[in-house]
């Protein structure tokens, strides 16, 4: 007789960072912990992405909004202030945030401005590590900590860039954090997506053929969804992933697999 796996979430809180809009694969984590369950609060830069929050919550009335630019101390104090007086404590945090100025992604890597360097690896890596440590003092035990990278960080991605190096930068985080924190029973994992067309993906100057190129190379011969990258970062946070931490999980069709393959 098979075993049945009931995923109930219900009593867990989550912080999910960086949703922008239904296609966000932050969104894709969201609706998974909401539909487990999870009572959720999304973090949000700016009051012109709360409206799209709430169209997408509106089936979830305990959810709660929170504005957070992860660059300023001051709000990251304000959000994990209200985190601690309205919901007590902390099981999951979704941190998908990342930013690199257009004009680093266009032209060299060599050209990159020490400026522009800063802003990419501040906004994208550093803002975990400062995220996480706002959050320590709210998270349970068994709490579990989910970030999203790229293939970029391991091999050359044209005209990513900066952003491959800010993204290399946060996998090591992910594992200087995941041993940090094991004593206290906390994981942290990153979720390694392929080209999936959200706003961030869309940005990357040639992404179109960026993603037509990734779906004939993967093993399964197309590009993974926004629902399996959800599906994935749900069993991260879950306690069926329990004895995962500091790992980049892939979900990208088996793209990051290939070598060359010949046909026939």
């Amino acid at each position: 007789m098979p075993i049945m796996i009931s995923l109930d979430l219900s009593g867990k809180v989550a912080l999910v960072m960086g949703v922008t809009n239904e296609r966000s694969l932050a969104w894709a984590i969201g609706h998974q912990l909401l539909q487990a369950g999870a009572r959720c609060i999304f973090s949000y830069q700016g009051e012109r992405l709360l409206s799209g929050l709430e169209k997408l919550t509106k089936a979830y009335p305990e959810t709660l909004f929170e504005v957070c630019d992860v660059t300023q101390e001051s709000d990251l104090e304000r959000l994990f202030a209200r985190i601690g007086s309205e919901m007590g404590g902390l099981d999951m945090i979704v941190h998908a945030i990342a930013y690199a100025p257009r004009a680093s992604m266009e032209g060299r890597f060599l050209d990159t401005t020490l400026e522009d360097y800063q802003i990419a690896l501040g906004v994208s890596a550093y803002s975990l590590v400062s995220v996480t440590r706002h959050a320590e003092p709210l998270l349970r035990s068994g709490s579990s900590i989910v970030t999203l990278t790229y293939y970029a960080s391991q091999r050359v991605v044209a005209k990513y860039n900066v952003m491959g190096i800010a993204k290399a930068a946060l996998e090591a985080s992910v594992r200087y954090m995941a041993y940090e924190l094991g004593s206290k029973n906390i994981r942290v994992n990153a979720i390694s997506a392929g080209p999936m067309r959200t706003i961030a993906g869309s940005s990357i100057p040639g992404f179109r053929d960026m993603f037509a190129k990734a779906a004939a190379t993967a093993a399964l011969g197309r590009n993974a969804t926004q629902e399996e990258a959800g599906k994935l970062g749900l069993f991260l946070l879950s306690d069926l992933s329990s004895g995962i931490t500091g790992e980049v999980s892939f979900v990208d069709g088996g793209y990051n697999i290939m070598g060359m393959a010949l046909d026939g």
